[in-house]
């Protein structure tokens, strides 16, 4: 299944938020710096959609706050 994410880095509380049935925002304690806040996307989104870290790949939005993602179950 193909999501479209909304990140917000430096967060105070982590978390995954469902907007409607394809988009979800995420907010993550990590900065955008190195991939540190894309790692962390992907391993709340394993832990939400309960699926193994392998499975979730961002797809586009590498560099931006808007994401998409594939998640395999």
């Amino acid at each position: 299944m193909k999501l479209t994410i909304f990140c917000k880095p430096n967060a105070k509380k982590p978390g995954v938020e469902k907007v409607d049935e394809s988009t979800y925002r995420v907010a993550v304690r990590a900065a955008p710096e190195d991939g540190e806040a894309n790692r962390e996307v992907c391993r709340l989104l394993a832990g939400f959609f309960k699926v193994s870290l392998a499975a979730v790949t961002i797809l586009a939005g590498q560099k931006s706050r808007q994401k998409i993602v594939a998640i395999k179950s």
